[in-house]
């Protein structure tokens, strides 16, 4: 296997130290806080699989370090907007029947297994947002999840804008720049953002569901790929990167991310 910028990755067979090692390596903090986007199968074979990865992650951390994971529900949300999207005339059925997100029993959709793994891990304490929640496991879990309000996906009272508060990291664990949930916070911060109308069925306090419409960003991850190119052309020097497994990683502060798109996005969009 030939050698790329990210060094030489290691042999295809992978486990909870072998893993572990590898984040130590990256320079993942002990103690730190840090957001992973992740994708199991970029490691090759791991012996026990997420399991083992979620393992891998808090041993790295530590029992001073918070993990917080996207868990987020793509589903739920206004059919005319899925892709592809239903008949017409199965729209307001699915508005009326949709089930009403419950954060502990509500699977996460098109994050990845690793992140359906911490979701469900003991003590793992999960945001209220019915469409972008994140989970966390850690002492700043509770903290770093509180108070996330449907009307603020990603904005500055979001779990997200939290974790950059916090000094957190995000890990890209096989994964692109595509993914950097860090760069949805410069969204917030350009002057005169687009507003549009969003969708999705919650839990009434009774235990009933209903179907809730709320304004918030337009938000447009459709760039985020070329945004991060630029950023790690930019501003590489904050940017670790090497290898867990086969997956190739990158890891860098959420503040700098934000910063840089900030001004990325103002200039390109």
């Amino acid at each position: 296997m030939r050698a790329s910028h990210y060094g030489m990755p290691p042999a295809p067979f992978q486990t909870r130290q072998s893993i572990a090692a590898a984040l130590r390596a990256l320079g993942v903090p002990r103690g730190g806080v840090l957001l992973v986007h992740s994708s199991l199968s970029a490691f090759g074979w791991v012996s026990g699989g997420s399991v083992a990865v979620v393992q891998a992650l808090l041993d790295v951390l530590g029992p001073d370090g918070t993990l917080v994971v996207p868990s987020f529900t793509t589903p739920n949300r206004e059919p005319s907007r899925w892709d592809p999207p239903p008949p017409e005339s199965w729209w307001q059925e699915i508005r009326d029947s949709l089930p009403g997100f419950d954060p502990a029993i509500t699977p996460s959709s098109g994050v990845g297994v690793i992140t359906e793994q911490v979701r469900t891990w003991p003590g793992a304490i999960r945001s209220a947002h019915p469409q972008t929640s994140f989970a966390a496991l850690g002492p700043r879990a509770a903290e770093l999840m509180a108070d996330h309000r449907p009307d603020c996906h990603y904005g500055e009272d979001s779990p997200l804008a939290k974790l950059e508060r916090a000094g957190a990291r995000t890990l890209l664990l096989g994964v692109g720049f595509a993914r950097a949930t860090a760069f949805h916070l410069a969204e917030y911060r350009i002057p005169g953002a687009a507003p549009r109308t969003y969708g999705c069925a919650v839990l009434d306090p009774d235990g009933g569901r209903r179907w809730i419409e709320y304004q918030d960003v337009s938000l447009d991850d459709g760039d985020f790929a070329r945004l991060g190119a630029d950023f790690e052309r930019a501003a590489g020097h904050v940017i670790s990167k090497g290898f867990a497994g086969l997956a190739p990683c990158r890891l860098f502060p959420i503040t700098d991310a934000a910063a840089y798109a900030e001004k990325w996005l103002a200039e390109h969009r």
